[in-house]
């Protein structure tokens, strides 16, 4: 009886937060290890159609970096580099297409379906819905420690994002899940990062939270502790006072974009612990770190 009576508070809990997003979209960024094959993958689905069964619309971006480097071993590509960077040649981004606007993209169709939620696969060139342009050349050394600019091929940065085709979608009852690729003017295809996509997304379609699943609890202070709320003047205090280094600087700064351009929170999550994603959203103290705008609650 103990613990049927934990489970209703539970549900307990979560009852304001469902009330509060009903009809409100909630923007999710998948991948890292929660990305895995079998339990953790089903998990996640099931935790999508939760979502989406109380009546809070659900946005997926995927990423797959992982399943490409095997794709290109597999079909004997070697990738190319310079300046000790990654160059998306146009075969790469053949297999770039492939894996993340196929396989991974219908895989996760697949799972969200099986638990009941109408999911629908596309990329940014479905509809032209996300253009992009390439990168600009980034500054690297060579093999002899000399200055130079890389071009990086077919990698892109987002321009416009669309969001009629998105919307839709949604008020149809799907589930959008959508691979990181966008569209040039030319109509041809660009990689994009997968937490830069999934802001650019989250704010074309105002959402009331974009949550970034990575492999990490969140942002962790000077002592180690997870820091469970940051405003955009905290972020700038720790990343000067190199609090904040690494891969970390590139996802606080995505979130900041973000709320900068009028997602209500981001959410830095660890995808690896079971039901993150719910725990974060129905949860008085969540599981990992809320970035907010400077001044908002």
């Amino acid at each position: 009886m103990d613990d049927l009576i934990r489970k209703a508070a539970v549900l307990e809990e979560a009852l304001p937060y469902i009330r509060r997003f009903h009809g409100r979209t909630v923007v999710i960024k998948y991948g890292g290890h929660a990305m895995g094959e079998g339990e953790m993958a089903q998990s996640f689905a099931k935790n999508v159609c939760l979502l989406r069964f109380v009546g809070i619309n659900v946005v997926v971006v995927h990423g797959g970096g992982p399943q490409i480097n095997k794709m290109l071993e597999r079909v004997g590509i070697k990738s190319v580099f310079s300046g000790g960077l990654r160059v998306t040649d146009d075969a790469t981004m053949d297999v770039v297409e492939m894996v993340l606007g196929g396989g991974v993209n219908q895989e996760l169709v697949g799972h969200i379906c099986q638990h009941g939620g109408r999911a629908v696969g596309l990329s940014g060139k479905d509809d032209r819905f996300m253009r992009g342009r390439r990168h600009d050349k980034v500054a690297a050394r060579d093999e002899q420690g000399k200055s130079i600019l890389v071009d990086l091929g077919r990698v892109g940065e987002v321009v416009h994002v669309d969001a009629t085709l998105l919307r839709q979608l949604i008020a149809s009852g799907f589930i959008p899940v959508i691979a990181p690729i966008a569209t040039d003017d030319d109509g041809k295809a660009l990689n994009v990062n997968a937490d830069i996509a999934a802001g650019h997304i989250a704010a074309a379609l105002q959402a009331a939270k974009f949550v970034l699943m990575t492999d990490v609890e969140g942002v962790k202070g000077k002592d180690g502790q997870l820091i469970r709320s940051l405003d955009a003047q905290d972020v700038e205090r720790l990343i000067s006072e190199q609090v904040i280094t690494g891969g970390m600087i590139p996802k606080v700064q995505c979130a900041l974009e973000a709320v900068n351009l009028g997602v209500d929170k981001v959410h830095i999550i660890d995808g690896r612990q079971r039901h993150a994603l719910l725990l974060e959203i129905f949860t008085d103290q969540g599981v990992g770190t809320e970035i907010r705008r400077s001044g908002a609650r």
